[in-house]
């Protein structure tokens, strides 16, 4: 495998060939595969989070498979099921979550029962088929796609749920700019194939360098502040939990890996806050501040 460095940006050179604009909506998104997390991808319909997630499978060579999530959706439509064969033997059919990344599209419009399934595998990279506990396929990484608002049926994520993924990532409309490119890219995607720039064994590779990122005290101290910080701001009903400070490590050190550096900076800290922290939190009524805003004074306050 290439410099880590070189690997990302041939990644992300590759990426905007299918997609315009997004950069800093890829960087998390790769982030996310080498920390070995989950990730919500939220925006409105038609934005491209989809591609985005394939186009990501094609140039690792990764097995893929998507899910639309609907009202109807059962855990056997994810893990799979028990069944007797001919010969009245028991066996196992798989579902689609037996995939290196898995897209749950509009997992918001899921029912409870569903969700709750889908627990066990985001945490311990396994499901539970006919009373046999089995590993999913390394690596395994979740995207899950999310409406912003409550539209046709869907709800907010449960926190216990949300609180799975490593980063909340919002995937926002084009500018006028990007959105011509994106006509461009449309006219001649056909012709244009996914160059394959590395594969799963290299992710796995990826993820184990990341460990041996350094994380400084200053960095340290400044990740669990912000952490802390949440839990005491007036407009916080409900802190960010330890799990958080986990994944800020996680993030910022594959952040570190695929920018060259052997160790986490208070900047790659403030550059995660939002993904890490946004979906993590429960905000009383803010006068239109928002989330974002709220994590904003926070940083602002903790510099």
């Amino acid at each position: 495998m290439a410099d880590p460095k070189e690997a990302y940006q041939q990644v992300e050179e590759e990426l905007k060939k299918h997609i315009s604009g997004k950069t800093e909506v890829i960087e998390l998104l790769f982030i996310g595969l080498v920390a070995n997390g989950h990730v919500l991808l939220e925006g409105v319909p038609g934005v491209a989070k989809t591609t985005m997630s394939k186009a990501l499978a094609d140039t690792i060579q990764a097995d893929f498979k998507r899910i639309q999530c609907m009202p109807d959706l059962v855990p056997e439509d994810i893990v799979g099921q028990a069944y007797y064969d001919e010969n009245r033997d028991i066996k196992l059919s798989k579902g689609p979550i037996f995939t290196n990344i898995l897209l749950m599209d509009e997992l918001n419009r899921a029912p409870p029962r569903t969700m709750s399934a889908f627990l066990e595998a985001l945490e311990e990279r396994q499901v539970t088929l006919g009373g046999q506990s089995m590993p999913l396929p390394k690596p395994f990484m979740a995207i899950a796609t999310q409406n912003p608002l409550r539209i046709e049926g869907t709800e907010p994520l449960p926190k216990v749920l949300a609180d799975r993924f490593v980063m909340r990532i919002e995937v926002t409309y084009p500018s006028m700019e990007e959105e011509e490119k994106m006509l461009r890219i449309k006219e001649t995607e056909e012709h244009v194939e996914t160059r394959k720039i590395l594969t799963t064994a290299d992710i796995l590779e990826l993820q184990q360098k990341a460990k041996s990122i350094v994380l400084p005290e200053e960095s340290s101290q400044y990740l669990t502040k912000l952490v802390d910080a949440t839990r005491k701001d007036i407009h916080i009903v409900m802190g960010a939990s330890p799990r958080a400070d986990i994944s800020f490590l996680q993030c910022a050190k594959a952040k570190a890996l695929i920018e060259g550096r052997s160790e986490v900076t208070k900047e790659d800290i403030r550059f995660l806050a939002k993904p890490v922290l946004s979906h993590r939190i429960v905000v009383r009524a803010t006068g239109g501040i928002g989330v974002n805003g709220i994590i904003d004074g926070i940083l602002a306050s903790n510099k």
